[in-house]
């Protein structure tokens, strides 16, 4: 039980704690968000041109890396889903979103960093929306405008089912896909970060204001932060591949002769 009275008393992290302007206020405000992000992109393309300008028999550490990571989205994202025929004009997408996404989740746990871009929906509403205007061009330009409407709806259904169908498909591939390819990975990187916080502020909280008692609850929290840490690290690399998992997906979808 908290000693009383307190110096101050514990208040638990919340959304405002995810706003960090950094020059200005409001709308147009230079937030740390929008820096990191800039970070990142930069750096990655250093890095691609880096060691696409020193390419080895032998690999160096970071060809080796690089070229790991564009395997996996080659084989088991790209070639694997969208097929061997289309995939590879995808490729530059399918990649540039796979390492833009896990830098940026990764930021959440980096030492001195400790902030996910994308806890911040704007960015993964961008990046969504990229992907939307991506697949529905290419279904567009493969089936023409009425012929890629058209095959929202799967054959071979009862005509009284065709009205309902269509319904649904039609909000499926305009509206529920960019929203909930937004959704899913801000909603993972918010709670994540907002659950990391809770511990951290929590256990310095137990450990600076408490009885003797609560301090080692304090600890324990500490602990508990560096253990759900390793769990991030896993759920980063898991949102960045189902995102581009989906994207791959509805591609697919797009290139396809049937729906």
């Amino acid at each position: 039980m908290l000693t009383a009275p307190l110096a101050e008393t514990f208040v638990a992290p919340g959304t405002s704690d995810f706003w960090q302007p950094l020059i200005g206020d409001g709308a147009f405000a230079l937030t740390r968000s929008a820096i990191l992000y800039a970070v990142a992109a930069i750096g990655m393309s250093i890095v691609a041109v880096r060691v696409s300008g020193r390419l080895k028999l032998v690999p160096s550490k970071g060809q080796f890396i690089s070229e790991s990571l564009y395997d996996l989205v080659r084989n088991s994202l790209g070639r694997d889903i969208i097929g061997a025929k289309d995939f590879i004009k995808f490729m530059p997408l399918l990649f540039s979103l796979f390492i833009v996404i896990l830098l940026n989740n990764l930021f959440g746990v980096i030492p001195f960093i400790q902030f996910p871009t994308m806890s911040r929906l704007g960015y993964p509403i961008a990046l969504a929306a990229v992907v939307y205007l991506t697949y529905h061009a290419v279904g567009i330009s493969r089936k023409g405008f009425i012929g890629w409407f058209k095959s929202f709806l799967p054959s071979g259904l009862p005509g009284w089912l065709v009205p309902l169908v269509y319904l649904l498909e039609f909000f499926t591939y305009v509206i529920i896909r960019p929203a909930t390819l937004a959704l899913r990975i801000f909603g993972n990187m918010f709670a994540g970060h907002l659950l990391l916080l809770t511990f951290t502020f929590g256990g310095e909280f137990l450990l600076l204001h408490s009885t003797t008692p609560n301090k080692a609850a304090g600890v324990l929290s500490f602990l508990f932060t560096l253990v759900m840490s390793a769990f991030e690290i896993i759920i980063e690399f898991l949102q960045a591949y189902i995102f581009v998992l989906l994207t791959a997906v509805y591609i697919a979808g797009a290139v396809a002769d049937e729906h």
